[in-house]
């Protein structure tokens, strides 16, 4: 993870303009439609420079947590004056957080980025409140051979850059990490981009 680390410290000053276009494009969009309806304790996990930040209802406790210190930076300008919004520096693979702590565990473009996704998601599971729910944004190997052909093509570009994959498959990552009843939505690029969601448990809508 120190690998990832030093990546994002890196470009954490650049980020959000490297994602300026997709971001008002697409991403802004879709952070509201996932984001702005949820209430309780929230946990982010990658909040990066805060992009979702300003989705989050008022009344909903919001807990960030990066592994990146320059992306903490960039998120904490952007928190200023939200009294709802705490930011911690942890390791997405080794939450220090106690079982069943949030309704919702959240992520956006992050469980490409992490060296062991499953391992992240089984913590996720972890602190999530018995009746909580997952909510993922991610992007992940398509089932269209031409896209995934080309996705496999480009991935050891961003993977040398920033650490990320981007042929992952995130939703049979979540199935390994005990999820059942997902539920994922193509949302962009025909089944690239997906909104992903699952209870804690199984017999939970």
């Amino acid at each position: 993870m120190a690998d990832v680390e030093i990546k994002y410290d890196r470009f954490s000053q650049i980020y959000d303009a490297m994602e300026i276009v997709i971001e008002a494009v697409a991403f802004k969009k879709w952070r509201q439609d996932s984001f702005s309806s949820l209430h309780g304790n929230v946990l982010e996990v990658g909040v990066g420079t805060g992009k979702n930040l300003a989705y989050y209802p008022d009344d909903a406790r919001i807990t960030g947590i990066d592994i990146s210190q320059g992306m903490l930076k960039r998120a904490k300008k952007r928190a200023s004056g939200m009294d709802n919004v705490k930011l911690m520096h942890m390791d997405a693979m080794h939450l220090e957080f106690e079982d069943d702590s949030f309704d919702y565990v959240v992520t956006s473009f992050v469980l490409c980025t992490i060296p062991d996704p499953v391992s992240a998601l089984f913590e996720m599971k972890r602190v999530c409140k018995p009746k909580g729910h997952l909510i993922l944004l991610e992007h992940v190997r398509s089932k269209n051979k031409l896209i995934a052909f080309i996705e496999d093509l480009l991935n050891p570009i961003p993977r040398f850059l920033v650490g990320t994959e981007i042929n992952r498959d995130t939703v049979g990552n979540v199935k390994k990490a005990g999820f059942t009843n997902i539920i994922d939505t193509n949302i962009g690029l025909w089944d690239v981009f997906k909104r992903i969601t699952a209870p804690k448990n199984h017999d939970i809508i």
